[in-house]
């Protein structure tokens, strides 16, 4: 039982998949629950993208941070 509780978490250690689950989230309790704005509601996912992107540029960087070839 505890491995399977474990297998599920572990998706959650990547920061791209926090961010994306609260975009969702925010974007959902946007629509649903406070009453925005259609804009507000992109701006929401359009910070998400682009935290999600910034981290895979990161992360990209970190493999590639050997000398120059």
């Amino acid at each position: 039982m505890i491995s399977i509780l474990r297998r599920l978490c572990r998706p959650l250690q990547s920061r791209k998949v926090r961010v994306a689950l609260a975009t969702v989230l925010a974007a959902y309790l946007a629509e649903y629950g406070l009453q925005l704005s259609e804009e507000m509601i992109l701006t929401i996912i359009g910070v998400g993208v682009s935290l999600i992107l910034g981290i895979a540029h990161e992360d990209a960087g970190k493999r590639s941070s050997g000398p120059p070839r």
